[in-house]
């Protein structure tokens, strides 16, 4: 069944001028050991870490992460913190204290049986190239561009299981 835009709620609507200023700004998801995953999401993926929040009470520490190409980063706390809440695509890692501890933590990464959040999403702009990049970096695949229909993705796998999907830009704007 064809998807046709023109016919689709919402999509010619006018945003409603209440909505000014609204940035869809993050994604939080849970990890088990905080070190392993933000080395993987520095590292293999760029990001850069920016900001860190201790809860000694209810014991987690929430770790926020974006790709600040192009971004001009504060360098004084509150200053980025501010940035942090105006930029789009930021990843809240949450870590629950002793998780990393304990070798029967895991979180379900959505794909699994019930299914319900499915992945994030990097584009990039080599496929092949960002696949040898993870290969170098011996990330888990679930997907390569080569198996099955879709021949323009792919899905890597973070130290958590949860799902990256790799598309090439599409150099369409």
């Amino acid at each position: 069944m064809a998807f046709n835009t023109e016919d689709a709620p919402g999509v010619h609507a006018e945003q409603p001028e209440q909505t000014g200023g609204f940035v869809f700004n993050h994604t939080m998801i849970r990890v088990v050991d905080p070190e392993k995953s933000l080395a993987f999401y520095t590292k293999v993926f760029g990001m850069r870490l920016l900001r860190q929040k201790e809860n000694p009470d209810a014991q987690f520490t929430l770790y926020f992460l974006a790709r600040t190409d192009g971004y001009d980063v504060p360098a004084d706390e509150a200053e980025r913190a501010k940035f942090m809440s105006r930029i789009p695509a930021v990843l809240e890692l949450t870590h629950n204290w002793g998780t990393e501890k304990d070798p029967n933590a895991s979180y379900h990464n959505g794909n699994d049986e019930p299914q319900g959040f499915g992945h994030i999403c990097f584009t990039v702009p080599d496929l092949a190239a960002a696949c040898q990049w993870m290969d170098d970096n011996a990330v888990t695949f679930q997907k390569r561009p080569e198996d099955g229909r879709m021949s323009n993705i792919a899905f890597v796998k973070d130290p958590d299981g949860y799902w990256i999907e790799l598309v090439e830009h599409s150099g369409n704007g």
